[in-house]
């Protein structure tokens, strides 16, 4: 990176919560957010947003227009809200990255499900323009009264990183001056579940398990990546700030030849280019912590540890993840894992996972990287340092 960026400010809301010090106190109880949920004609496991929190922000559809958008839109503009506030923000000039991996699914299904009940040749008025992936950052732009660039795009599961990556760029370009960028994503709705459970990825229904989702556990037999909920947003301005929560200073970016629609190599090539990339100018010794996309599956799992243990050789840093805990939010999880590692940075504290056996926790946290990958190969990795 030519300069640094700062993170001035975050918002979320998952099945940790939505207020920073209740997520922090949520990782800090070590329980798995993960239930099983009926979905009509089946059930599954998944983390989802508390109902108190969803009637909260559900309620935004009292905002004349607001009536008819997806809940994955709800969710960015309850968050971008919050996160603009916190950052002190009152130029209209905002630039807005915000994508998602599936979109407004709730509404697709809805709309879909009508279409073919009915057999009508036209569909719902409003099918269109409420299901379009735009929906997202031209909603917060308009929600925030902003002249900015408004862009929403989806790269699967590394959706988030990506816009982090659109926003470092705005920003280093001088074509903005200040970048809200991040991820949404609800997906708890029956076809997604379905789409992903026919790959044969999902965890097993066991009511009783106290960690279904396996991230991380090498010993584990069988895939165990469960579907979560959630959206986060993070403020950003080019250079190191003061009062900024972190500060970003390496990032990485690589794709990799497709040989299946799902694969990524048995190395992860992409993901070892991506953290090389990150790494430019700075000793591997420095990163403390890397909180791993990692999704709980045999492959997903495997090949990024033995990525992290190409780059890093015998200096490997502390590995983490929030997927045992939440689940896999799709779109959104690198931006989950984002506000992890400021988080940890803030706190001084480690937060590990229950099946790495051995790991020695770091006494200080300096540096952590964050990883995320989306189908086809597309990895992202950031750097990112305590704000002293």
């Amino acid at each position: 990176m030519n300069e640094p960026v700062s993170i001035m400010s975050m918002a979320s809301v998952s099945a940790l919560g939505a207020d920073e010090q209740h997520v922090w106190k949520t990782y800090k109880r070590g329980e798995s957010r993960i239930e099983l949920r009926d979905f009509g004609k089946f059930s599954a496991l998944v983390s989802s947003i508390d109902r108190e929190l969803w009637e909260e922000i559900v309620d935004l559809r009292q905002i004349k227009n607001y009536r008819e958008l997806d809940p994955s839109v709800l969710l960015a503009i309850y968050v971008s809200r919050r996160a603009v506030s916190k950052a002190g923000w009152n130029s209209q000039n905002i630039g807005v990255n915000i994508g998602s991996s599936r979109g407004s699914t709730h509404l697709f299904e809805k709309y879909h499900g009508e279409f073919l009940k009915t057999g009508a040749e036209i569909a719902s008025t409003l099918s269109s323009p409420t299901t379009t992936l735009g929906n997202l950052s031209s909603w917060v732009g308009h929600d925030l009264q902003s002249s900015g660039p408004t862009i929403s795009h989806s790269i699967a599961c590394s959706t988030a990183l990506h816009g982090i990556l659109n926003g470092i760029a705005w920003l280093s370009s001088g074509m903005s001056q200040y970048f809200l960028a991040g991820g949404s994503e609800a997906s708890n709705t029956p076809f997604t579940v379905a789409q992903l459970k026919a790959l044969r990825i999902y965890a097993e229904q066991e009511r009783n398990q106290e960690f279904p989702c396996r991230t991380l556990d090498f010993e584990k037999r069988s895939n165990s990546m469960v579907l979560g909920e959630a959206a986060a947003v993070f403020c950003l301005e080019k250079g190191e700030k003061s009062g900024a929560l972190g500060v970003i200073e390496g990032v990485g970016f690589a794709t990799e030849p497709l040989t299946h629609n799902i694969s990524i190599s048995t190395d992860a090539d992409c993901f070892q280019r991506s953290m090389r990339m990150a790494l430019v100018g700075m000793n591997p010794e420095e990163i403390d912590v890397i909180v791993t996309h990692a999704p709980g599956t045999l492959k997903g799992d495997s090949s990024e540890l033995l990525a992290i243990q190409k780059v890093f050789k015998n200096h490997q840093p502390a590995l983490t993840s929030n997927k045992w805990i939440i689940g896999h939010t799709l779109g959104a999880s690198g931006a989950m894992s984002l506000e992890m590692a400021v988080l940890m940075l803030r706190e001084q504290e480690f937060i590990g996972v229950p099946f790495l056996d051995g790991q020695r926790a770091p006494k200080r946290l300096s540096k952590v990287m964050v990883n995320a990958v989306g189908f086809g190969g597309n990895a992202v990795s950031l750097i990112i340092t305590r704000n002293i």
